[in-house]
Formats: structure tokens, C-alpha cells, sequence
């Protein structure tokens, strides 16, 4: 099985557990966390609503991003992807959520955040984590390895 696939199907396990559901909050991946978690048969009892949110002003319009980050921050930050996550959570009633923001490739690197520099955010309900990490590799690599950091950070929530 996929790796993917395999982390998506354990999450699926780990939140049946909690009899509680997940939402996503994703730029940079394009809905491919949904996508891989919606390849679990029986994902509906557990998946509550992915939100692709590519531009910023969606990031703001559908979860409450505050516009003023993205001229101070950036739209690849930390502030950002944890804005992200509380709206979905909000949005969607969903207990844990994830959110990630990040530069894929091969353009629109820069000195502070180049290519392959992803922030990742999960929120557990009432707590919110965060974390940088740069990816190598070309544009698909990229967007691989964010949705498998993704799913492992989910599997990690609840655990602590």
C-alpha cells in the first residue's frame, strides 16, 4: 500500500477512536490531504470538509484569515497556517484540523522562504501547533512529502 494511503488509513483508525472528525485547511498541497484521506473507504464517518484555499483572499474569506498578516507575515508563516486552522475548526465543528501553507516551486522562492519551505499547523481543539519544515525536490516532491507530514502530524494529536 501506498504510504500515503497507509498513514490515511490509520488516521482514520485513530480518530474513530476519539469518535471525533478532521478538517483540512490547504494551499500549497491543493486538496491533496482531503484527497488522500477521502481514499479510506468509510472516510465520511470521519472527514468533515476540506477547504482549498489557494489565494489569500480565500484564505480570509473562508477561514478568517486576518488580511493584515499576509502584508506582515506572509502567507507562508507560521501566523498564517494557525489562522488557517482555527478557522476550519470553526468552520467546520471538526475537533482536529490541519492546515498548510507553503512554497512548492519552482517559482516564487525567495531568500527568507525558498522553494520547498512548507508551515504546517494542527490544532487538537483547544490547542494549536505549528512547524517549519523545507522540503527538497521538485514541485510533486514538494507537495508529497507536506501531505505525509500532514497525516503524521494528525496521528500525533490527541497522543500527548
Amino acid at each position: 500500500m501506498d504510504p500515503i494511503t497507509t498513514l490515511a488509513t490509520r488516521l482514520g483508525e485513530h480518530l474513530r477512536r476519539f469518535n471525533a472528525q478532521v478538517t483540512t485547511a490547504e494551499s500549497c498541497t491543493g486538496g491533496g490531504i482531503a484527497e488522500a484521506i477521502t481514499r479510506v473507504p468509510g472516510s465520511s464517518a470521519w472527514f468533515e470538509a476540506g477547504y482549498v484555499t489557494y489565494s489569500n483572499a480565500q484564505k480570509t474569506r473562508q477561514l478568517g484569515v486576518p488580511e493584515v498578516l499576509f502584508g506582515q507575515v506572509g502567507a507562508v508563516s507560521q501566523e498564517v497556517v494557525e489562522a488557517m486552522v482555527r478557522g476550519a475548526q470553526a468552520a467546520s465543528g471538526a475537533r482536529f484540523a490541519v492546515a498548510v501553507s507553503g512554497v512548492a516551486g519552482p517559482d516564487g522562492g525567495s531568500p527568507a522562504k525558498p522553494v520547498g519551505t512548507v508551515w504546517l499547523a494542527w490544532g487538537d481543539g483547544s490547542r494549536v501547533f505549528s512547524e517549519r519544515r523545507q522540503f527538497d525536490g521538485d514541485r510533486e516532491a514538494v507537495r508529497r512529502q507536506t501531505v505525509i507530514a500532514a497525516l503524521d502530524g494528525l496521528l500525533q494529536l490527541g497522543t500527548e
